[in-house]
């Protein structure tokens, strides 16, 4: 084999070991980002719930109130 051969064998296996490294490496950033993003949307989905609890605590708290102010209306009207 001629010396031209075997520096273009060498060149493609270092160009093809090279890219591959490099396709490799990106693939567990990306993999990591995404780990990343989705524990960011499992507290986010956790929170929304919550609110959606507190909501409706809120709702009820309020009803509440408003029974016991119109007890109250009643009482201080002498019904």
């Amino acid at each position: 084999m001629s010396d031209v051969i075997i520096v273009g064998i060498l060149s493609m296996l270092g160009t093809l070991s090279g890219s591959i490294f490099g396709v490799m490496k990106a693939n567990k950033l990306v993999t990591f980002r995404l780990e990343q993003l989705e524990k960011k949307v499992d507290k986010h989905n956790c929170l929304v719930e919550r609110m959606a609890v507190v909501e409706r605590d809120q709702k009820t708290a309020f009803r509440l109130i408003d029974d016991i102010q119109e007890q109250m209306d009643k009482k201080g009207k002498g019904e």
